[in-house]
């Protein structure tokens, strides 16, 4: 199968949609936040000429996958169990799981709970952040003082997605900006501020993102909300709950980090990135590309795909 290739499929009790392209090893892309499938683009059909099988699904709660109304439903426990449910569904017993932004925490998760499913991870932007010893709001709260932390404004229901739906193209270009590379030096807010607050519409689209890739974001989240995507902010403390049996873990399977210089993660996460190889003592190698901010792939797409591939030949052993 050489061509990008879409279908549908049940996976642990939900239906889930799979953009699928190449044949052989299982290579499985986890995306994040305000994202979809289309943020692998380029590299469902690297993977592929490389030889990978690379299957980036609409992650719970997203595009043309089953959004569940109860919050609940969108633990991390949920996610892993997705992506188990998707090897079953696909037949296949094996994969090197890769994630960008919250589909980090799903591969480094799916990993963590099933080294037997998941015999590597990559994970771009947000490195393995073990179980802390509060809740996660509350280390946000201490964190973030008097200043404006996204992370919480998300968790009363209907406020971000109200900000958000008001103008979907407006806000997918002002915060795949904002968060990019290219953008200006980036502020703290106060507390009283709004999400899109300070991000400015860029004029013209930076050169890694076209006026079709905001169309197909703006289109997909003018169908489906935010709601899904949102929620998945909304249960930190319940997985925080979950994974109390988890606390200290290491994962032991060979991983790859990659990060950008200009990602407010790396920045916000630096002492997790310096302490990587403690956690996960197997990490082959951590890259951080100079002048990259937060949408790693499609920021950098060649130099992703350079070390994914060779990543993944290490772990095949080619």
């Amino acid at each position: 199968m050489t061509e990008l290739v879409h279908r549908s499929l049940e996976a642990n009790g939900i239906r889930m949609h799979i953009a699928e392209q190449g044949t052989g090893p299982l290579v499985l892309l986890c995306h994040g936040f305000p994202e979809s499938w289309y943020s692998w683009r380029h590299q469902l059909p690297a993977l592929a000429a490389a030889g990978y099988r690379a299957v980036a699904p609409d992650m719970r709660g997203y595009g043309e996958t089953d959004r569940p109304q109860d919050i609940a439903q969108y633990t991390m426990l949920h996610m892993a169990g997705d992506m188990v449910g998707l090897l079953d569904e696909l037949g296949v017993e094996q994969a090197v799981i890769v994630g960008h932004d919250w589909g980090a925490p799903v591969a480094w998760t799916s990993a963590l709970m099933r080294p037997d499913r998941f015999r590597a991870v990559a994970a771009l932007s947000v490195p393995y952040l073990p179980r802390g010893v509060v809740r996660p709001t509350e280390a946000l709260r201490f964190q973030a003082g008097d200043s404006f932390m996204y992370m919480l404004y998300f968790q009363a229901p209907g406020v971000a997605e109200a900000e958000l739906e008001r103008d979907v193209r407006a806000a997918i270009r002002r915060v795949l900006y904002w968060a990019s590379g290219e953008a200006p030096a980036r502020h703290p807010k106060p507390r009283t501020a709004k999400f899109l607050d300070g991000m400015s519409d860029p004029d013209p689209l930076p050169a890694w993102l076209s006026e079709a890739d905001v169309e197909f974001y703006a289109s997909e989240f003018k169908r489906t909300g935010f709601s899904g995507g949102l929620n998945w902010y909304r249960t930190l403390d319940r997985t925080w709950e979950l994974m109390a049996a988890y606390k200290d873990a290491k994962i032991m399977q060979p991983a790859l980090y990659v990060a950008g210089d200009r990602d407010l993660v790396l920045l916000r996460s630096k002492a997790a990135v310096d302490h990587l190889a403690q956690n996960v003592p197997n990490v082959k190698k951590v890259v951080i590309l100079p002048g990259c901010g937060h949408w790693t792939q499609q920021e950098r797409p060649e130099a992703v795909n350079t070390e994914l591939i060779t990543f993944l030949k290490q772990v095949e052993g080619r």
